[in-house]
Formats: C-alpha cells, sequence, structure tokens
C-alpha cells in the first residue's frame, strides 16, 4: 500500500483539522472569550479524531459521491446544460427576488410541469434545496394533526416537524412495518378528531435511507395505513432524495416503480445527487403548492432559484425522459451485487464477520442475490474507531471513502459508507473488497499479537493505517 501525495493529502488535512486549538487560545490575551468558547466547544471533537472540515476530492476512484448514474462525471449533464443556455439566450441571470414577487418566471412554471408530467404527479413546485423542500413541506400539517415517521428521517425533516403545528410526533422503529401499525393505533387512540376523520396523520418516510442504504418498504406501510385510516386521513410525504435519477422506469423513483403515484401525497424529488444540479421539487396536489406558497416560510422567504440554477435540472431531465440512465442504473445493480460476492467469497470474511470487525448489517437478513434491487448505498461497519483506520487505509490505496460516526449516525455503529456508481468499474470493485478485507485481515492479526504480548509487557502493535493517522495527529 504505497502512500502518495494525492491520496495522503486527505488524511493530512483531516490529522491537522484534529489539533486541540483551545489551550493557545487561552494562553493568548487577545483572544475573546467568544472564540475560547468555541474552540473549547470544537476541541471536545478533535479529542475524539471527529472534527469535520472541508476537503477537495483528489483520490482517483470513487465511492463516495452522490454521482451515482455518472451524469456528472461522464460530461453529459454539462454537455446537455450549455445546449440549454443556446436554446435561451436571452435569459435573465439572478432570481430577481421572491417567487410571490419578482422571482417566478415561465421558464420555472413550464420546468415545474414538465417534471410533474414525468413522475406522474398532480404539479410541482422547485424550491432552492432539498434540506429547504423537508423543512417547509410540513407547513401543510394543521392544529390537530399529528406526525408519525421513521426514526431515521433526515435531520431537515426534523427541522421542519419540529416547526410545525403538530403537538402530537411520534416516530416509529426503522422500517418496522409492525412498529408502523401499533404507532399508527396509538394515534388514533390518542386523537378524537383524528379517529372520526376530522383531522390527518401525516406520515414522513424516505425512499432509500442516506446512512444505512435501506429501502423503505412503502408498499407495506402504504396498505397498513389505509386499513387503520380507510377515509383517507393517513397521508405519507417521501423523501426521494437518494432514488431519484437511481431506481424506477427511467430513474422516476422509488414511489413510480410500485406503483403509488395515487397513493403518496408529496415527494421530495432532490437534484443535486443523480442528477448533479441544485435545488429539489415538491410533488404534490395543487392544494399543498398552494399551501406552500402561503404557509411555507423557508419558500416566503428565500429568493426564487434562477435560470442557472433551472436549466442544468432541466437538461437532467431531458436525459432521464430518454432513457439515458437505464443501462447505468443497471450496471449499479450488477456492481453492488459484484461488491457482495467479493466480500463474502474472501477467506477472511467469515471470521471478520463473526468477530465484528466488519459487518454489512444491510444484507444480513436479506438474500442480497435475489431481491429485485438495491440502493446504491452499502456502509460497512466496524469495531468502534475502527472506521476511521478503514478509510484512512482505503484513502491510501486511492478510494476516495470517509467514516461515518456518531453524532451523524447513533453510538456504537461506526461505519464507513460506499456508494456505488456507473463510472466504477468491476476492477474497482473487486480491488476494493480486497482492501477492505486485507485491512481486516491486517488488524486482527494485530489484536492477536496484542492480547499476547499485554502478558508480557511489550509495546501495542498497530495496523498501518492506525500508525499512520496517529502519526500525522501527533505531529500535527
Amino acid at each position: 500500500m504505497s502512500i502518495t501525495a494525492t491520496s495522503g493529502s486527505f488524511v493530512e488535512e483531516w490529522a491537522k483539522a484534529q489539533k486541540l486549538r483551545a489551550p493557545t487560545l487561552t494562553a493568548d490575551p487577545s483572544s475573546s472569550i467568544f472564540q475560547r468558547n468555541l474552540e473549547a466547544e470544537l476541541d471536545a471533537n478533535r479529542s475524539q479524531h471527529l472534527c469535520a472540515m472541508f476537503h477537495v476530492a483528489s483520490l482517483p476512484v470513487d465511492f463516495s459521491s452522490c454521482d451515482v448514474v455518472s451524469l456528472g462525471s461522464s460530461g453529459l449533464v454539462k454537455k446537455a446544460f450549455l445546449q440549454e443556455l443556446s436554446d435561451n439566450p436571452d435569459f435573465v441571470l439572478g432570481s430577481q427576488g421572491t417567487r410571490p414577487l419578482n422571482g417566478n418566471s415561465a421558464y420555472l412554471e413550464t420546468v415545474e410541469r414538465e417534471i410533474a408530467e414525468f413522475h406522474g404527479a398532480e404539479t410541482a413546485l422547485i424550491v432552492v434545496s432539498g434540506a429547504v423542500a423537508n423543512d417547509a413541506i410540513f407547513a401543510v400539517v394543521r392544529p390537530g394533526d399529528a406526525i408519525v415517521y421513521d426514526e431515521l428521517v433526515h435531520a431537515s425533516t426534523h427541522y421542519g416537524m419540529k416547526n410545525s403545528l403538530a403537538l402530537i410526533q411520534k416516530p416509529f422503529k426503522h422500517n418496522s412495518v409492525s412498529a408502523f401499525i401499533d404507532t399508527l393505533n396509538a394515534v388514533r387512540e390518542e386523537s378524537v378528531l383524528i379517529r372520526e376523520g376530522k383531522r390527518s396523520v401525516i406520515i414522513a418516510v424516505e425512499s432509500f435511507y442516506s446512512m444505512d442504504g435501506d429501502i423503505c418498504p412503502l408498499k407495506e406501510l402504504v396498505a397498513a395505513a389505509k386499513r387503520i385510516f380507510p377515509g383517507g386521513n393517513a397521508q405519507f410525504v417521501v423523501d426521494e432524495a437518494h432514488s431519484t435519477g437511481n431506481i424506477g422506469p427511467k430513474g422516476a423513483g422509488l414511489v413510480n416503480l410500485l406503483g403509488l403515484e395515487k397513493e403518496i401525497a408529496i415527494r421530495n424529488h432532490t437534484f443535486g445527487k443523480s442528477l448533479s444540479g441544485v435545488g429539489a421539487a415538491i410533488l404534490c396536489s395543487h392544494s399543498v403548492r398552494s399551501m406552500l406558497i402561503n404557509q411555507a416560510k423557508p419558500i416566503l422567504f428565500s429568493t426564487a432559484p434562477s435560470f442557472p440554477i433551472i436549466a442544468p435540472t432541466r437538461a437532467a431531465y431531458k436525459m432521464l425522459k430518454a432513457g439515458a440512465t437505464v443501462k447505468p442504473q443497471e450496471k449499479v445493480q450488477h456492481l453492488i451485487k459484484l461488491f457482495m460476492e467479493e466480500m463474502t467469497e474472501n477467506p477472511i470474511w467469515d471470521k471478520a464477520n463473526d468477530s465484528g470487525f466488519l459487518r454489512i448489517p444491510l444484507y444480513e437478513e436479506d438474500d442480497w442475490e435475489s431481491v429485485p434491487f438495491v440502493s446504491q448505498i452499502c456502509p460497512v461497519w466496524t469495531k468502534a474507531k475502527h472506521n476511521l483506520y478503514l478509510a484512512v487505509h482505503l484513502q491510501l490505496a486511492g478510494f476516495n471513502v470517509y467514516p461515518i460516526s456518531f453524532p451523524v449516525v447513533p453510538k456504537g455503529t461506526d461505519r464507513i459508507r460506499l456508494v456505488f456508481h456507473a463510472h466504477n468499474t468491476d476492477d474497482d470493485v473487486r480491488r476494493l473488497a480486497k482492501e477492505i478485507c486485507g485491512w481486516a485481515k491486517e488488524t486482527m492479526e494485530c489484536e492477536v499479537q496484542n492480547r499476547m504480548q499485554n502478558l508480557t509487557g511489550e509495546k501495542v502493535k498497530m495496523c498501518k493505517a492506525a500508525r499512520h493517522a496517529v502519526g500525522l495527529v501527533q505531529a500535527a
């Protein structure tokens, strides 16, 4: 495993970001208590090697970005975007204001109609980001309504729910249909107005969950909600951020794949991932759209998306309509199953999996060989703190991969998060699996030696990646 200047840059920048800063400021009489308190708080993260920083990705093999069907890296969207600019030479640069005032345009409304038609929705409302969409959507909640949500919905959904008018807000165990049924029944019993069909239950889920990579059992949840609330006062909000462009007919998403367009009240399709754009479209009814325009503060107080923001999205949707993502979608499905084959057939896998050094919980219960489709996200869990060393190992081998730890995921679920793309090759995937298993073998051997050395008082041995990471932190 050679360390190059390119592959080492992230590790070095990460190590520098973990250097404690508060002691230096405390010794500086010119520093303010405001700055010192901030650095003291940040030092709590640094001491755990969890301080985040911005980094310009430069590693050659991408297993992290959101460019799943490779519309961005291939240059296809860029080419289509430039054509869109050429076709509209008189576009106005800048949004000119909020949409209720000067920010609206015929072009923006045209793109919204095209997106709604593509997804089989009544209408669409474009906003500046998926996070803004999640925050804004819950403005539709009326006094007396309740919210039921999967415990792993995105943080931006939590912001939206927090700002909503719902006094009853209940989570259910992640992707558990039985827990969902119990929660709906509890809400039904708690609220007379909901039980009598005079108020609604808004149900928030995601199509693909970004940190676990699993897929919402949406069809089963919809069926259960209809049984418990036959009057139709249970309505779904589905965040399709990670399924847009990646699954379903021509990349239309999970709701379209399952044929549930008429059953879902609101969908959030983001543009910043596989579509290589910026913003999001809220798919909904005309009534919901009017409510958002009138009540959703994130929309009311944001300037409208301008032409240079909307044009790449229109270009990407033209490519979806033309079927440009069909073969890339198929390739991603192939690569994920190839990765699982390479992992589970490696001689070290059973021992590493049984000992907890490597786990892929996503496929521990399901037969990954026979499932009809999988998400592009595959988390590989490690023992506590070891995800950092595995990520360093893979970074040094030229893979763009990052560790994920608390508070992004619950404590005790440290992992690396792999994202597969159409621009990855079979050889990339085979080498990735080999490097992961090689790291596990080396680390387990070190642990065995350390148990023996603890009896003799000899120095504890660390794997190469751990030695490299610790050395950089100490030198920072």
